[in-house]
């Protein structure tokens, strides 16, 4: 995130706020624009503002922007300390224990971070890491009552707790399940023309896989060598979710998925070794519409040359299905083809970027930025027997994940490379819609009108368990939902734009999911005449932690304002929250 990447319409009000020790001293440029010239926004839940440069600023206008200003100076990177000073926590956002490498994955980084002249971050406070891991791991915002059950509990290892009881939620197989779709191009329509009957046998399979832990070799194993009908043996949509069914298309799909790599890289004579292999796959219809049958071509009577991608030749003899031969390959114990490209993308999940980045970028001449770092999590997932909940956990345990988002050095793009600091990263397209409905007590409504069958959407499901990649609205097109195109994990965009901060701030959608919807009142319940009180749930449900005293007395002046009802103060401050970075970054 740039400096210069700030929601339009939120200059520092606070100056003094940019003081503090940990706060990013060019924040005021970056919030003020380039042009100098004055922006219109929205103020209050939803009235006109008047320019920031005519007259006395009303009291709502004053109080969104300094709550706003406030909640982002901590947040933006930039130069926090004199390099190699120290410096006091940050809070609310770091709990000021120092980072000790006690983990296989935090010993590498530690290492590269010395051998660079680095310093990893201190680690997050708890208020964060259970906003992070809830997020990261569930897709979910946690509720209020789940955040305080956290920070009450004083057990030493209640963030390992945490981590284990949100790996085995049904959150964490709708979040999962929609990253293995993305990258798998579940879809019904065009390009890759799944159809709905396939997009939802398909989407049950995945699901049930992440659900049950399926082991990784054996999720990959099904894919690559499964027979039969796309509607009633769910895996072999893994070939029919090709725009190209040539073999060239098919290797390059394959190679994305489980090499991590772009065929389109290779040298002409490794990509037609690997595209033997799926040179004998065959398709054939049958007589239920848009119903196929995948399955090795029987009439091929002569051996087939292929070549696997480290190089080793082999002749496949007739009767022999050659993905089943590429499968075996790949699959072999110690085969780091394999194991590097998953451990990879997962490092890339968690903390940003892979360790080989792009995450399906691997190549000779694009290395990893810590080698030992890459071996660590191979040893760990093979020993695993490719348990990805294990892998996970492996991840989240570590300090490395568990670093503030404020890094100790001044903030460069090595910081972020060397993994010195916890990424700040908007929460994705689906989650953020779902913690917006969440908040207000609303849903998305969802439909396909793709004919034979049609697709309807119950109210109650989370935008995180869409199977169907084709079944979008405006608000996922905006923030960056994949189109599932591609398989490419680029094809996810959570870099900020002006018309998304312009949705949030003015629009009437997020009105009604939001400000006009039960949930406000439900979160307010019991508050009435306890303005504190009110204050402190508020941020309890949209931020997960408690106001700190500035942020207490900004809210309460707020509130005291002449002419300003409980209830439009409540909005004022809620739509406030919701508009700031911590609320709509995972930091």
């Amino acid at each position: 995130m740039a400096h210069g990447d700030m929601p339009s319409g939120f200059p520092a009000v606070v100056a003094s706020a940019a003081r503090r020790p940990g706060a990013c001293r060019g924040a005021e440029a970056g919030m003020s624009g380039s042009s100098g010239r004055v922006r219109r926004h929205t103020v209050g839940p939803f009235r006109p503002a008047r320019p920031v440069s005519s007259g006395p600023r009303c009291m709502a206008e004053t109080f969104v922007r300094a709550v706003a200003a406030g909640l982002l100076l901590a947040l933006l990177p930039g130069p926090t300390a004199l390099a190699g000073a120290e410096r006091e926590p940050v809070r609310p956002f770091e709990c000021g224990a120092p980072f000790v490498a006690a983990h296989p994955i935090d010993a590498c980084v530690l290492a590269d971070l010395t051998r660079r002249g680095l310093r990893p971050a201190p680690l997050c406070s708890d208020e964060v890491f259970v906003r992070r891991a809830w997020i990261d791991i569930a897709g979910t915002l946690p509720g209020a009552q789940d955040v305080r059950r956290f920070l009450d509990d004083t057990r030493a290892g209640k963030r390992a707790i945490l981590v284990d009881e949100l790996l085995v939620r049904d959150e964490f197989a709708d979040l999962w399940s929609l990253k293995w779709c993305d990258l798998l191009r579940v879809k019904a329509e065009f390009p890759i023309n799944l159809w709905p009957n396939a997009v939802q046998a398909y989407h049950v399979w995945v699901r049930q896989a992440v659900r049950e832990n399926l082991p990784y070799d054996r999720f990959a194993h099904a894919l690559l060598t499964s027979s039969g009908s796309n509607f009633r043996v769910p895996p072999v949509n893994f070939y029919r979710a090709v725009q190209s069914r040539e073999p060239g298309g098919i290797a390059a799909a394959v190679a994305l998925s489980f090499l991590g790599s772009r065929i389109e890289t290779w040298p002409a004579e490794q990509r037609r070794g690997l595209e033997a292999f799926f040179s004998r796959v065959a398709y054939k219809g049958t007589g239920e519409w848009k119903e196929e049958i995948v399955y090795p071509d029987p009439t091929a009577d002569t051996p087939l040359a292929a070549a696997f991608p480290d190089g080793r030749e082999v002749t496949i003899p007739v009767g022999s299905d050659p993905r089943r031969v590429f499968a075996d390959w790949l699959l072999a114990p110690g085969n780091s083809w394999f194991s590097r490209a998953l451990v990879n993308r997962a490092w890339s999940w968690f903390l940003g970027r892979g360790i080989v980045h792009e995450p399906d970028d691997i190549r000779p001449d694009n290395p990893p930025v810590n080698p030992a770092l890459l071996a660590c999590l191979e040893g760990a997932f093979v020993e695993a027997r490719y348990d990805l909940r294990a892998l996970f956990r492996f991840i989240l345990t570590s300090q490395t994940y568990q670093q503030s988002c404020i890094p100790r050095e001044a903030w460069c793009p090595e910081v972020e490379e060397a993994f010195a600091v916890y990424p700040v990263r908007r929460l994705d397209a689906e989650v953020l819609i779902d913690a917006l409905c969440g908040l207000g007590h609303t849903a998305e409504r969802y439909s396909s009108l793709i004919p034979e069958p049609f697709t309807f959407i119950p109210e109650t499901q989370r935008t995180i368990a869409l199977a169907d990649g084709s079944i979008s609205s405006p608000f996922l097109e905006m923030f960056g939902r994949p189109a599932r195109d591609t398989g490419l994990e680029s094809e996810r965009s959570n870099q900020p734009s002006e018309a998304q901060r312009l949705h949030l701030l003015n629009s009437s959608h997020i009105r009604g999911r939001v400000l006009n919807g039960p949930g406000l009142t439900a979160l307010l319940r019991d508050a009435k005449g306890k303005p504190e009180q009110a204050v402190d749930r508020l941020y309890l449900g949209i931020l997960s932690r408690q106001p700190t005293p500035e942020e207490t007395r900004l809210a309460l002046d707020h509130m005291r304002t002449a002419g300003m009802t409980p209830q439009q103060a409540a909005a004022d401050l809620a739509w406030a929250l919701i508009n700031s970075k911590e609320f709509l970054y995972r930091h």
